[in-house]
């Protein structure tokens, strides 16, 4: 009985190719135009941030198998910084999702404006935006199933020209191309690094759902910390040789100014039509990635809402099993961000949102991987498997640090605020369950 279960059950070579084709949804779809701002001196951006997520994947890893109560990142978090770390890890990931899903609209919009011209506008992109993030709500109503089942096969919109340009993109090459690109700005290159940390890493958000399968894996112990490795190894190579060729083939201007740039890296390659497909393809990949985000921002606030933590509105369902009324509050922060964020420029305006969500998203990064050390304990591993689940995970707790750095002064500075506008709301909690020690009069 055992070992007919055991066979149903995935194994390495499934597990990282799920691990991989989860990671590589539209968070590169904007990447290269943003990255030609840098320069392709970018290149070593993706190679650190490479090394920093694997150690994040892996400690994610471990949390999962060591921590087996629902919750995610904040109940890693809570293991080490108690309750109220529980919380501001769910406030400050559902604020980041929210951030995220409007940088993914926009995304969409940049791909959408070769078919549209006149969205060109900043309010005419604004309407283009909310169009989006409406649509993609009201899709949601329809539940979990249905969103799964369409963001399941949109996501090969983008999957599939990235790795077909990371392959067959080579015979179109030109190393003098990508030499001129190198540093356009002469700036250092600490300082380039720098610039590219926060843009690569945005490509890597969501690894802390790499472990989230252990249960229906064949020896989790050794799988899922493996899966994580290779299945985070693969994505970045596959990161790295894409933005890579691609700065080989388009001048770095014309890339730096595009709205669409595996649309326009195809158009150079083959011809308009092939450009118009690909850029199609990644309209519906945005689509399918928004879909799936949005729901996962209304499960996180549901979850929160069941725990007490959040008003109960959050957790109303209807009779799909969709929060609906959270959807519709998320939906009001989405669009009131999209007008905060207006910008003449489409691409500085998905920079400004993608530095944000880093900076937010680090918060319950780094509250729930310094929980492990104490999940080590509890569990009583072997001295070995501690220094090892130590060293990573501090490494992965600098390199996110790090990241904060990257994001730059502004992102900080308000991603600061909104945080501590979190331990305001858990005040108010906090109060609302603590029990009165002496009778009032």
């Amino acid at each position: 009985m055992s070992s007919d279960t055991s066979t149903k059950k995935m194994g390495l070579v499934g597990l990282t190719v799920l691990v991989a084709v989860n990671m590589m949804g539209s968070g590169i779809i904007m990447l290269p135009a943003s990255l030609a701002q840098v320069g392709a001196i970018s290149m070593l951006s993706w190679v650190v941030t490479a090394l920093g997520a694997m150690c994040i994947a892996y400690t994610f890893a471990k949390c999962g198998a060591f921590c087996k109560r629902s919750g995610g990142m904040s109940a890693y978090a809570e293991e080490a910084h108690g309750k109220s770390s529980f919380f501001i890890s769910s406030y400050t990931y559902y604020v980041c999702l929210v951030i995220s899903c409007v940088a993914i609209a926009v995304s969409a919009v940049g791909y959408i404006k070769p078919f549209m011209p006149w969205l060109d506008t900043p309010m005419h992109t604004f309407f283009g935006v909310c169009a989006v993030l409406i649509l993609t709500m009201v899709a949601n109503f329809g539940g979990p199933k249905i969103t799964g089942q369409i963001s399941a096969f949109t996501v090969w919109g983008i999957i599939l020209p990235v790795l077909g340009l990371s392959v067959i993109g080579w015979w179109w090459f030109d190393p003098q191309t990508f030499m001129s690109a190198w540093n356009p700005h002469h700036d250092t290159t600490m300082h380039s690094v720098s610039s590219g940390i926060a843009l690569t890493l945005w490509a890597f958000l969501g690894i802390e759902s790499a472990g989230a399968n252990s249960d229906a894996v064949e020896n989790p112990e050794r799988n899922v910390p493996l899966a994580v490795l290779f299945g985070t190894g693969f994505a970045a190579v596959i990161y790295i040789a894409s933005t890579g060729v691609i700065q080989g083939i388009i001048p770095n201007a014309e890339l730096a100014a595009s709205t669409a740039p595996f649309g326009l890296v195809f158009s150079h390659m083959f011809n308009p039509t092939v450009g118009n497909i690909v850029t199609l393809a990644a309209v519906i990949a945005c689509i399918g990635s928004l879909l799936g985000w949005q729901f996962t921002n209304a499960q996180v606030s549901k979850a929160a809402a069941d725990e007490g933590l959040f008003p109960k509105i959050f957790a109303k369902t209807n009779k799909a099993g969709a929060p609906i009324a959270g959807m519709l509050i998320m939906l009001v922060a989405e669009l009131a961000l999209a007008m905060m964020t207006i910008s003449p420029d489409l691409i500085n305006q998905f920079n400004a949102l993608l530095n944000l969500a880093v900076f937010i998203n680090m918060v319950p990064y780094i509250l729930s991987m310094t929980g492990l050390e104490v999940m080590l304990r509890k569990n009583m591993v072997t001295p070995k498997q501690y220094r090892l689940g130590a060293v990573v995970g501090t490494l992965a707790v600098i390199y996110s640090i790090y990241g904060v750095y990257a994001c730059g002064a502004t992102a900080v500075f308000g991603g600061t605020i909104l945080t501590l506008f979190g331990y305001i709301f858990y005040g108010f909690i906090a109060a609302r369950d603590t029990k009165p020690e002496v009778k009032a009069n």
